[in-house]
């Protein structure tokens, strides 16, 4: 039969890997790799994970590692999931670990996650004895790029029989150490639309001789914004923004014959999401018809919301308070506006997507995840290590 451990084995156990994972973290933020291409990156995680000895490794997609540790009694499964890819940004964070690759960073905190995972890994292989059921980690490729790894990974069918899976996402504006959750939906639905506007090109001297697609799609830009301000219930947040209108490199005294206008939309209601496509899609040929002009639409949807069950939120908020009292709580009151593929896991099993406090009181500024200059700091480590475990010895450990 399993036997208890005690917080304080697990706290020096936590202690010890510290360095470990600073030391793993600088190396991933030294060699970012690109979605899909997380080929180093992927081999580098597997090597360690062969090295603790107690896990059994597998790759279900080419750049994707998962590895296993069971107990010898069946029990639940658990699974934590550290997403690793970079972004193609230039960095210009003042660090002593800048990025090597030129045009690639780690501006999300990616390569924090799968350290801080790592370190968890490390942890918890030193107590295989102890497990009753069964602790995955899954280091996932492509959150950053749709359709996104979490989906690829679902679509295996590898973590068809996890009871619980845990995400975490560090962030740059909490204080350090603080942990922030919430129950119900989490993050927003990211949704992109293109539409291509076909006038008639002329010469700005005559423009009655024109269709003038600029003039349409200035209208179409502002009746847009109505969708939110009258459409939509106030007390619903959601986002419409127009990210993009171009009208090519004519010359100053030539109207176009076409442009371009783009955006992104955020939402959290399904059906409110399926309204906004359609009334994006009838303004715009709506306003083009009037004009007599013409147009191509097309809109992508991107990751759904993140919605966390109730009944693991709370378990690990009871966590949270019980064995990290050290790590400020703070209950987020509103679903973030952000998007994380973590949602392709909570659409099919329960799970909770808890986000990280690591300001850099250090840093000139305050830079946000995907900024050139986004910074942490790497005291923070040990609390997401400290998470990680801490869920797993009460759910499959018998902590006392």
């Amino acid at each position: 039969m399993p036997y208890s451990v005690t917080k304080v084995l697990l706290q020096e156990k936590i202690q010890a890997v510290q360095d470990d994972v600073i030391r793993w973290r600088r190396h991933f933020h030294e060699n970012p790799e690109l979605s899909f291409e997380e080929i180093e990156t992927s081999h580098y995680i597997e090597e360690l994970l062969q090295s603790f000895g107690a896990y059994k490794v597998t790759r279900p997609t080419k750049t994707s590692v998962l590895a296993s540790l069971k107990g010898k009694i069946p029990g639940p499964v658990l699974a934590f999931r550290a997403d690793i890819d970079a972004l193609p940004v230039q960095e210009e964070a003042n660090v002593v670990f800048k990025s090597k690759k030129p045009g690639i960073m780690h501006a999300c905190g990616h390569d924090t996650h799968t350290a801080m995972a790592l370190g968890a890994a490390k942890v918890l292989s030193q107590f295989q004895d102890h497990v009753k059921g069964e602790i995955r980690f899954i280091f996932q490729h492509a959150e950053e790029v749709l359709p996104g790894g979490a989906k690829e990974i679902m679509e295996t069918g590898v973590l068809d029989d996890v009871d619980m899976i845990v995400g975490l996402h560090i962030f740059p504006v909490f204080k350090t150490g603080t942990l922030g959750t919430r129950s119900g939906t989490m993050t927003a639905a990211s949704d992109s639309f293109r539409t291509i506007i076909k006038g008639k090109g002329g010469h700005a001297s005559m423009p009655h001789k024109a269709i003038d697609p600029v003039i349409v799609g200035a209208e179409i830009l502002q009746a847009l914004q109505t969708i939110v301000a009258r459409r939509i219930d106030p007390n619903i947040p959601q986002v419409v923004s127009v990210t993009r209108f171009n009208t090519g490199n004519n010359a100053f005294n030539i109207i176009p014959d076409t442009i371009e206008i783009g955006g992104s939309i955020r939402s959290f209601d399904p059906s409110i999401r399926n309204d906004i496509r359609t009334w994006i899609e009838e303004i715009i040929a709506g306003i083009t018809k009037v004009h007599g002009a013409a147009y191509e639409f097309e809109y992508t949807n991107g990751y759904a919301p993140v919605i966390n069950d109730i009944e693991v939120t709370k378990f690990v908020k009871e966590v949270i308070k019980n064995d990290l009292p050290e790590s400020p709580f703070i209950e987020i009151p509103e679903p973030l506006t952000g998007s994380e593929d973590f949602s392709a896991y909570t659409e099919k099993l329960a799970g909770v997507f808890v986000g990280l406090g690591a300001k850099d009181e250090t840093a000139d500024a305050l830079y946000m995840n995907h900024h050139p200059k986004f910074t942490v700091d790497e005291e923070a480590f040990q609390t997401g290590v400290k998470l990680f475990v801490m869920i797993a010895a009460r759910k499959l450990l018998g902590l006392s």
